[in-house]
């Protein structure tokens, strides 16, 4: 089978897509990978040699009605044409959108050429781009059961949201924290805020360093580009143990150490968490396309698996004390992973690369989703 997987821009999309795609070239497929020119693609592929990636111009949709709509336009028109030239060369039996309007073009281009096309939704409301893909699409793939009625003219199947291969099962713990330099006698806290690090979460944690150096525990803090040495300056300062970094290429090794996680909430950070079991405390970003980090935490408070804190709320002192209450607080950490892990979607990759395989000899394999 060829296959084309389209899906950057940021982490949310970009890990999922390479999750898929490393069970389909396992399985002796060819596939072809589209991203976006953004540097969080670059950073996050350089050393995927094993794939073939081709970048698009990235898109980002205005209001309709703004005067940017014709700028839109031409960058969809620029994104497009290297996608008909690609399917013309590559001839796909199937396409993948992994989400964002790094997917419109080459689902449009599958769409102009009678090829199936699938786009996959990892949050629990759909952004603009994916409510356009999924009018153009073969079908619609979820990672929560709660989006269907977002898309209800569309054939819709939940298979959860694919986490990487190299996401397998959790190590050591000893070796995971003396890979960041840290002691294993102390509880360790992981700071996130996913592949672009989250200046929101940032900030508070900076304003919390005083407070937090009374406390035993030490953190692994990935700040994104632009924060990473304002934030070790401030947790050195207040001489709290620490490893701060802008990406992490091993976050099982992440995962693995952290004994509680503050993270934001997108799909990709929630399906690793929970494959993972960490207990954490969810602060979503407030700006994200109709809110759905907001909504994707609220699924996993309800289940017992999250705390959830909205930034405007959440001060300093208040995540303090909820980082404090968790970190000592054994018996609901275990609770609180246990619900995690009922949760997890550890076969949602095997169930996208089964569903794309059965595709090309049916094209009902949805009908009864």
């Amino acid at each position: 089978m060829r296959a084309v997987i389209a899906g950057g821009g940021t982490g949310g999309h970009l890990f999922p897509a390479l999750a898929v795609a490393e069970v389909l070239r396992e399985r002796g497929h060819e596939i072809v990978i589209l991203i976006s020119e953004k540097e969080v693609d670059a950073l996050a592929t350089r050393d995927r040699t094993e794939f073939h990636f081709e970048k698009l111009p990235s898109v980002g949709m205005p209001r309709l009605f703004s005067p940017q709509i014709f700028g839109f336009l031409k960058r969809m028109n620029e994104s497009l044409s290297p996608c008909r030239a690609l399917f013309k060369r590559f001839q796909p039996e199937v396409v993948l959108g992994m989400g964002g309007f790094t997917s419109t073009a080459p689902i449009l281009a599958a769409r102009l050429r009678g090829v199936p096309s699938f786009v996959h939704e990892s949050n629990a409301i759909p952004g603009k781009a994916n409510r356009l893909n999924a009018r153009l699409a073969t079908g619609v793939l979820l990672g929560f059961a709660e989006c269907a009625p977002f898309f209800p003219k569309a054939k819709c199947k939940v298979t959860g949201t694919p986490i990487r291969r190299s996401l397998g099962a959790r190590l050591p713990r000893a070796d995971a924290l003396a890979a960041f330099g840290l002691s294993p006698g102390r509880k360790t806290l992981l700071v996130m805020g996913g592949s672009q690090g989250a200046r929101g979460i940032n900030e508070l944690m900076i304003k919390a360093a005083p407070v937090l150096r009374q406390y035993p525990f030490q953190i692994i803090h990935l700040a994104g580009g632009q924060d990473t040495q304002l934030v070790e300056t401030n947790y050195r300062r207040a001489e709290i143990p620490c490893h701060v970094a802008a990406f992490c290429h091993r976050m099982e090794e992440a995962y693995s150490a952290a004994d509680v996680a503050v993270a934001r909430s997108g799909a990709a950070s929630l399906a690793e968490l929970s494959h993972f079991g960490v207990p954490n405390i969810l602060i979503p970003y407030p700006h994200a396309a109709e809110d759905h980090q907001t909504l994707n935490a609220k699924i996993f408070e309800r289940a017992g698996a999250a705390i959830v804190g909205a930034q405007g709320e959440t001060t300093a002192e208040k995540l303090t004390a909820l980082i404090v209450a968790l970190l000592d607080d054994e018996a609901r950490r275990e609770k609180m992973a246990s619900a995690l892990r009922r949760l997890a979607s550890d076969a949602a990759t095997a169930r996208i690369a089964d569903l794309l395989e059965a595709q090309i000899a049916s094209t009902e394999v949805l009908a009864s989703a």
